[in-house]
Protein backbone atom coordinates (compact mmCIF):
# COMPACT_ATOMS: atom_id res chain seq x y z
CA UNK A 1 0.00 0.00 0.00
CA UNK A 2 1.81 3.47 -0.87
CA UNK A 3 1.49 6.45 0.67
CA UNK A 4 -1.96 8.06 -0.81
CA UNK A 5 -3.60 4.54 -0.20
CA UNK A 6 -2.49 4.73 3.45
CA UNK A 7 -3.87 8.30 4.12
CA UNK A 8 -7.41 7.55 2.26
CA UNK A 9 -7.65 4.30 4.47
CA UNK A 10 -6.78 5.29 7.81
CA UNK A 11 -9.00 8.71 7.28
CA UNK A 12 -11.71 6.37 6.07
CA UNK A 13 -12.75 5.60 9.98
CA UNK A 14 -13.92 9.07 10.84
CA UNK A 15 -17.22 8.95 9.44
CA UNK A 16 -17.84 5.28 11.37
CA UNK A 17 -16.76 6.52 14.43
CA UNK A 18 -19.84 5.97 16.73
CA UNK A 19 -19.67 2.65 15.28
CA UNK A 20 -16.35 1.55 15.59
CA UNK A 21 -16.69 2.81 19.04
CA UNK A 22 -19.80 0.36 19.86
CA UNK A 23 -18.77 -3.02 18.13
CA UNK A 24 -14.38 -2.88 17.75
CA UNK A 25 -13.40 -5.35 20.63
CA UNK A 26 -11.13 -4.60 23.35
CA UNK A 27 -7.50 -6.18 23.82
CA UNK A 28 -6.70 -8.84 25.97
CA UNK A 29 -5.65 -8.08 29.15
CA UNK A 30 -2.65 -10.73 28.86
CA UNK A 31 -1.28 -9.14 25.68
CA UNK A 32 -1.65 -5.99 27.42
CA UNK A 33 0.30 -7.21 30.43
CA UNK A 34 2.93 -8.34 28.01
CA UNK A 35 3.65 -5.49 26.08
CA UNK A 36 3.84 -2.99 29.01
CA UNK A 37 6.13 -5.95 31.09
CA UNK A 38 9.71 -4.51 30.40
CA UNK A 39 8.53 -0.45 30.45
CA UNK A 40 10.58 1.41 32.79
CA UNK A 41 7.80 3.31 34.43
CA UNK A 42 3.83 3.80 34.20
CA UNK A 43 3.38 6.58 31.68
CA UNK A 44 1.67 5.37 28.69
CA UNK A 45 1.07 6.97 25.38
CA UNK A 46 -1.46 5.50 22.78
CA UNK A 47 -1.06 6.57 19.76
CA UNK A 48 -3.45 6.46 17.07
CA UNK A 49 -6.07 5.72 19.78
CA UNK A 50 -8.63 5.87 17.71
CA UNK A 51 -12.01 5.62 19.87
CA UNK A 52 -9.86 4.72 23.13
CA UNK A 53 -10.46 0.59 23.10
CA UNK A 54 -6.63 0.36 24.00
CA UNK A 55 -7.28 3.75 26.46
CA UNK A 56 -9.47 2.13 28.19
CA UNK A 57 -7.37 -0.78 29.58
CA UNK A 58 -4.12 1.20 30.13
CA UNK A 59 -6.62 3.54 32.17
CA UNK A 60 -7.78 0.21 34.00
CA UNK A 61 -4.45 -1.13 35.07
CA UNK A 62 -3.45 2.39 36.55
CA UNK A 63 -1.40 3.66 33.86
CA UNK A 64 -0.51 7.12 33.48
CA UNK A 65 -2.00 7.40 30.14
CA UNK A 66 -2.42 9.69 27.31
CA UNK A 67 -3.97 9.20 24.07
CA UNK A 68 -3.07 10.78 20.87
CA UNK A 69 -5.14 10.54 17.66
CA UNK A 70 -5.37 12.73 14.37
CA UNK A 71 -9.20 11.76 13.74
CA UNK A 72 -11.52 14.68 14.97
CA UNK A 73 -14.37 12.10 15.13
CA UNK A 74 -12.43 9.61 16.81
CA UNK A 75 -11.01 12.13 19.02
CA UNK A 76 -14.51 13.45 19.73
CA UNK A 77 -15.61 10.02 20.67
CA UNK A 78 -12.37 9.36 23.05
CA UNK A 79 -13.12 12.25 24.94
CA UNK A 80 -16.94 11.47 25.41
CA UNK A 81 -15.83 7.78 26.67
CA UNK A 82 -12.92 8.43 28.78
CA UNK A 83 -13.40 12.24 29.73
CA UNK A 84 -10.40 12.08 32.44
CA UNK A 85 -7.92 11.08 30.03
CA UNK A 86 -5.47 13.36 28.51
CA UNK A 87 -6.60 13.14 24.80
CA UNK A 88 -4.48 14.77 22.36
CA UNK A 89 -5.11 16.06 18.67
CA UNK A 90 -1.60 14.72 16.63
CA UNK A 91 -0.34 11.78 14.38
CA UNK A 92 2.35 9.27 15.06
CA UNK A 93 4.67 11.58 12.75
CA UNK A 94 4.19 14.50 14.73
CA UNK A 95 3.92 13.60 18.41
CA UNK A 96 2.89 16.73 20.32
CA UNK A 97 4.49 15.53 23.97
CA UNK A 98 7.86 16.31 25.03
CA UNK A 99 11.29 14.54 24.21
CA UNK A 100 11.49 11.58 26.87
CA UNK A 101 7.99 12.10 28.58
CA UNK A 102 6.66 8.40 28.13
CA UNK A 103 7.69 4.98 29.27
CA UNK A 104 5.86 2.81 26.93
CA UNK A 105 4.13 3.54 23.48
CA UNK A 106 1.33 1.36 22.61
CA UNK A 107 -0.53 1.41 19.22
CA UNK A 108 -3.13 -0.54 18.95
CA UNK A 109 -4.51 -1.95 15.86
CA UNK A 110 -3.28 1.39 14.33
CA UNK A 111 0.68 1.10 13.67
CA UNK A 112 0.47 -0.12 10.14
CA UNK A 113 -0.92 3.33 9.44
CA UNK A 114 2.39 4.96 10.39
CA UNK A 115 4.90 5.99 8.08
CA UNK A 116 7.25 4.60 10.12
CA UNK A 117 10.59 6.50 8.51
CA UNK A 118 9.02 9.94 10.08
CA UNK A 119 7.25 8.12 12.76
CA UNK A 120 10.26 5.87 13.97
CA UNK A 121 12.44 8.99 14.73
CA UNK A 122 9.23 10.78 16.85
CA UNK A 123 8.58 7.63 18.77
CA UNK A 124 12.38 7.34 19.70
CA UNK A 125 12.58 11.14 20.63
CA UNK A 126 9.23 10.70 23.19
CA UNK A 127 10.40 7.55 24.79
CA UNK A 128 12.87 7.17 28.08
CA UNK A 129 15.98 5.07 27.47
CA UNK A 130 14.38 1.63 28.10
CA UNK A 131 10.98 2.36 27.27
CA UNK A 132 8.39 -0.22 25.07
CA UNK A 133 6.88 0.75 21.80
CA UNK A 134 4.82 -1.87 21.25
CA UNK A 135 1.68 -2.61 18.54
CA UNK A 136 -1.46 -4.84 19.16
CA UNK A 137 -3.58 -6.09 16.61
CA UNK A 138 -7.19 -7.78 17.36
CA UNK A 139 -6.94 -10.98 14.76
CA UNK A 140 -9.97 -13.33 14.34
CA UNK A 141 -8.44 -17.21 14.77
CA UNK A 142 -8.70 -18.60 11.19
CA UNK A 143 -7.36 -21.84 12.95
CA UNK A 144 -11.04 -22.04 13.63
CA UNK A 145 -12.78 -23.79 10.28
CA UNK A 146 -15.90 -21.32 10.75
CA UNK A 147 -13.46 -18.10 11.09
CA UNK A 148 -11.40 -19.70 7.82
CA UNK A 149 -14.94 -19.63 5.96
CA UNK A 150 -15.86 -16.32 7.23
CA UNK A 151 -11.80 -14.99 5.85
CA UNK A 152 -12.55 -16.52 2.36
CA UNK A 153 -16.20 -15.36 1.75
CA UNK A 154 -15.36 -11.67 3.04
CA UNK A 155 -12.47 -11.02 1.09
CA UNK A 156 -9.33 -8.86 1.79
CA UNK A 157 -10.78 -5.71 2.74
CA UNK A 158 -13.30 -6.75 5.09
CA UNK A 159 -10.20 -9.67 6.93
CA UNK A 160 -7.01 -8.58 5.67
CA UNK A 161 -3.24 -10.24 6.04
CA UNK A 162 -3.10 -8.64 9.62
CA UNK A 163 -6.54 -10.23 10.67
CA UNK A 164 -6.02 -13.41 10.78
CA UNK A 165 -2.67 -15.24 12.73
CA UNK A 166 -1.96 -17.13 10.14
CA UNK A 167 0.21 -14.38 8.54
CA UNK A 168 -0.14 -11.47 10.76
CA UNK A 169 3.18 -11.87 12.46
CA UNK A 170 4.68 -11.60 8.51
CA UNK A 171 2.47 -8.83 8.10
CA UNK A 172 4.04 -6.93 11.31
CA UNK A 173 7.48 -8.04 11.24
CA UNK A 174 9.07 -5.41 10.40
CA UNK A 175 6.41 -2.16 11.15
CA UNK A 176 8.27 -1.12 14.34
CA UNK A 177 11.48 0.38 12.54
CA UNK A 178 12.14 2.46 9.26
CA UNK A 179 14.89 1.63 7.32
CA UNK A 180 17.46 4.26 8.54
CA UNK A 181 19.44 5.14 11.33
CA UNK A 182 16.88 5.50 13.80
CA UNK A 183 16.86 1.75 13.81
CA UNK A 184 20.32 1.53 16.02
CA UNK A 185 18.28 3.12 18.92
CA UNK A 186 15.83 -0.27 19.33
CA UNK A 187 17.00 -3.73 20.40
CA UNK A 188 15.21 -6.60 18.43
CA UNK A 189 11.84 -7.07 18.09
CA UNK A 190 9.10 -9.92 19.65
CA UNK A 191 5.88 -11.02 18.84
CA UNK A 192 3.72 -13.07 21.25
CA UNK A 193 -0.48 -13.74 20.72
CA UNK A 194 -3.05 -14.26 23.36
CA UNK A 195 -6.29 -15.90 23.44
CA UNK A 196 -8.96 -13.23 23.34
CA UNK A 197 -12.68 -12.91 22.32
CA UNK A 198 -15.49 -11.83 21.90
CA UNK A 199 -19.36 -12.05 22.26
CA UNK A 200 -21.15 -11.88 19.26
CA UNK A 201 -24.21 -11.97 16.77
CA UNK A 202 -24.58 -12.31 12.86
CA UNK A 203 -25.54 -8.95 13.07
CA UNK A 204 -22.95 -7.10 15.26
CA UNK A 205 -20.11 -9.10 13.30
CA UNK A 206 -21.51 -7.52 10.22
CA UNK A 207 -21.40 -4.60 11.47
CA UNK A 208 -17.96 -5.16 13.14
CA UNK A 209 -16.69 -5.94 9.36
CA UNK A 210 -18.40 -2.98 7.74
CA UNK A 211 -16.22 -0.86 10.02
CA UNK A 212 -13.14 -1.93 8.18
CA UNK A 213 -11.06 0.46 6.62
CA UNK A 214 -11.13 -1.72 3.07
CA UNK A 215 -14.90 -1.68 3.44
CA UNK A 216 -15.09 1.86 4.31
CA UNK A 217 -13.65 3.05 1.17
CA UNK A 218 -15.22 0.53 -1.32
CA UNK A 219 -18.00 1.64 -3.62
CA UNK A 220 -21.69 1.17 -1.95
CA UNK A 221 -22.88 -1.24 -4.11
CA UNK A 222 -19.45 -3.23 -3.85
CA UNK A 223 -19.97 -3.07 -0.12
CA UNK A 224 -23.10 -4.01 0.10
CA UNK A 225 -22.76 -7.20 -1.98
CA UNK A 226 -20.12 -7.85 0.35
CA UNK A 227 -22.10 -7.78 3.35
CA UNK A 228 -25.12 -10.17 2.03
CA UNK A 229 -22.42 -12.42 0.69
CA UNK A 230 -21.38 -12.39 5.01
CA UNK A 231 -24.97 -12.45 6.33
CA UNK A 232 -25.40 -15.85 3.99
CA UNK A 233 -22.37 -17.02 5.46
CA UNK A 234 -23.27 -16.69 8.82
CA UNK A 235 -27.24 -17.62 8.25
CA UNK A 236 -24.80 -21.21 6.94
CA UNK A 237 -23.37 -21.92 9.89
CA UNK A 238 -24.41 -23.49 13.07
CA UNK A 239 -21.87 -21.38 15.05
CA UNK A 240 -23.78 -18.52 14.26
CA UNK A 241 -26.53 -18.82 12.63
CA UNK A 242 -28.74 -18.52 15.79
CA UNK A 243 -28.19 -16.13 19.07
CA UNK A 244 -24.84 -15.37 20.31
CA UNK A 245 -21.46 -16.50 19.70
CA UNK A 246 -17.77 -16.14 20.83
CA UNK A 247 -16.10 -15.09 18.17
CA UNK A 248 -12.47 -16.74 18.42
CA UNK A 249 -9.73 -14.33 18.50
CA UNK A 250 -5.91 -13.61 19.37
CA UNK A 251 -4.49 -10.23 20.09
CA UNK A 252 -0.92 -10.30 18.55
CA UNK A 253 1.75 -7.95 20.23
CA UNK A 254 5.07 -7.11 18.50
CA UNK A 255 7.39 -5.69 20.87
CA UNK A 256 10.68 -3.74 20.62
CA UNK A 257 13.17 -1.89 23.27
CA UNK A 258 14.40 1.32 22.90
CA UNK A 259 18.06 1.43 23.74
Amino acid sequence: MDQDDRLRHSASFGAAAAAYAEHRPNYAQAAVRWALERAPGPRVLDLGAGTGKLTATLVARGSDTVAVEPGPSMLTELRRALPSVRALAGRAEAIPLPDGSVDAVLSGNAMHWFDMAVAGPEIARILAPGGTLAGLWNVMDDRVDWVAGLARVSGTAAIGPRDVPTSWRTETADLHLPRTGVAARFGSPEQAAFPHGQRRTADSLIATLATRAGMLVMPEQEREATLARIRAYLASRPETADGEFTLPMLTGVLRVRRL
